[in-house]
């Protein structure tokens, strides 16, 4: 499986169910969100004003999807409630079948711009890594079955190493009648 058929995998609208565990803070959190996972459009503005500026092929335009989410959260020990939501465009670029570097405009650990290298594995598991100023965070994805698909991920400290957080998810495709 290449990047692009890993994507076109995902492609549709998912029900996440996440437990975050924050080792630095000594507090977990549970969220339910909604993922919208689609291919770009050729004529999309926005991603087409994002591959020029950064200086990527609009060609590319037919490889970027964009990710949409609406997530509530119930965070420590306190039960605050918080929601969020958001939108990321991800631009694949592939440096052989199974790794590249993917650039989104926001990314999954903090709310900025970011280049993350991924790996895919010979079970279909998508690995992707990304460094931001302070952290790095690992994700794994895969499928369980065409309408089931696992993400966790672990963010650690890049002075130390120590990590900062894990999470897991299971993701449930709706499917509409």
């Amino acid at each position: 499986m290449n990047i692009k058929e890993f994507f076109l995998k995902s492609v549709g609208e998912w029900n996440s169910m996440r437990s975050g565990h924050s080792l630095a803070f000594q507090e977990f959190e549970e969220i339910r969100s909604k993922i919208k996972i689609s291919p770009s459009k050729p004529n999309d503005a926005r991603v087409i004003k994002f591959l020029k500026d950064n200086l990527i092929t609009t060609k590319a335009v037919n490889k970027a999807f964009l990710i949409s989410w609406e997530a509530k959260s119930e965070w420590g020990e306190e039960n605050q409630n918080g929601n969020s939501s958001g939108e990321s465009i991800l631009v694949p670029i592939e440096v052989s079948k199974t790794e590249g570097k993917i650039v989104r405009s926001v990314g999954y650990t903090e709310a900025i711009q970011v280049v993350s290298l991924y790996k895919i594995l010979g079970d279909g598991t998508l690995i992707i890594y990304s460094e931001y100023s302070h952290i790095c965070t690992e994700e794994r994805i895969w499928f369980i079955s065409n309408n089931l698909r696992s993400r966790s991920s672990v963010t650690r400290s890049l002075d130390s190493l120590a990590i900062l957080q894990t999470s897991y998810a299971s993701e449930i495709r709706s499917l509409k009648n």
